[in-house]
Formats: C-alpha cells, sequence, structure tokens
C-alpha cells in the first residue's frame, strides 16, 4: 500500500511542475500576443497537420475541450478581428466541418512558439526543476 502511495506523490509532484509551467506559458502568452495556452495549442495543432488544417472533431480531441468549447475557442480565433483560422465544410462530407490557419494565424503561432520555447528554457532549468522532473519520472517508471 505505501507504495501506491508513493507513487501517487510522484505523480502529484509532476503535476505541481506541470502546472506552474503552464501557468507561466499561459501569462506570457497573455501579455505578449493576448492568447490563451489552449488557442496557443489550437494554432501548433493546425498548424503542425499536414494541410495546415483540421476537422474540428480531431482538435476537439487533442486540445481536450468539449465540442462547444472547441467551437466557441474557434469561433473566436477567426472573429475578423483575430482572423488567425478559417472554417470551411468538407466537399466530400458536408457535415465535416474543418478550420484552416491562416496567414496572419501562422505569423502569430511562430512569434509565441518563440515565447512558448523561451518560458520552457526559463522554467525548466530554473533551481534544477529540469533534473528534478527527469527524476520524478525515473522513480515513476520503476
Amino acid at each position: 500500500m505505501h507504495h501506491d502511495n508513493e507513487r501517487l506523490d510522484l505523480w502529484l509532484s509532476v503535476s505541481l511542475i506541470h502546472s506552474s509551467v503552464n501557468e507561466k506559458m499561459e501569462q506570457a502568452l497573455l501579455k505578449q500576443f493576448d492568447i490563451s495556452l489552449k488557442e496557443f495549442y489550437v494554432l501548433k495543432f493546425v498548424s503542425g497537420s499536414e494541410c495546415k488544417e483540421l476537422r474540428l472533431q480531431q482538435l476537439q480531441e487533442l486540445v481536450g475541450l468539449s465540442q462547444s468549447a472547441t467551437s466557441r475557442l474557434v469561433d473566436r480565433m477567426e472573429a475578423p478581428n483575430v482572423g488567425a483560422l478559417e472554417r470551411h465544410t468538407c466537399t466530400n462530407d458536408r457535415r465535416g466541418i474543418y478550420t484552416r490557419i491562416t496567414e496572419t494565424g501562422e505569423q502569430k503561432y511562430q512569434r509565441a512558439l518563440a515565447i512558448v520555447n523561451d518560458v520552457l528554457d526559463a522554467e525548466l532549468r530554473r533551481d534544477g526543476t529540469m533534473t528534478e522532473l527527469e527524476k520524478l519520472v525515473q522513480q515513476l517508471l520503476k
């Protein structure tokens, strides 16, 4: 039974580091680009897809939001004042709705990616966080 508590404690330590780094990334993205971490992830997944577009259902699964939350998020990112995404229906299946990244969205993603990488570098190097994280993961895998 002690082993179960130890594993849970290790997992909670990893989760605490994850939450802290996510919060720092979110703060930096909101300050620099007025986008949330979830919006950044949407840009990342769509930008990284084969044709620079994803079906909304795929995006929902990747970002980990409900269908309605994903739809609202994509709506905000398609708004004329943002213009990072554009929606279209599939020509083969009219029920299939896709979103594609625009040039504006791609530029925003690339600039935001630099900030995210800076935050990750700073946070994971701070006070031996990366070493601690590696140790925790190794202990979890035992």
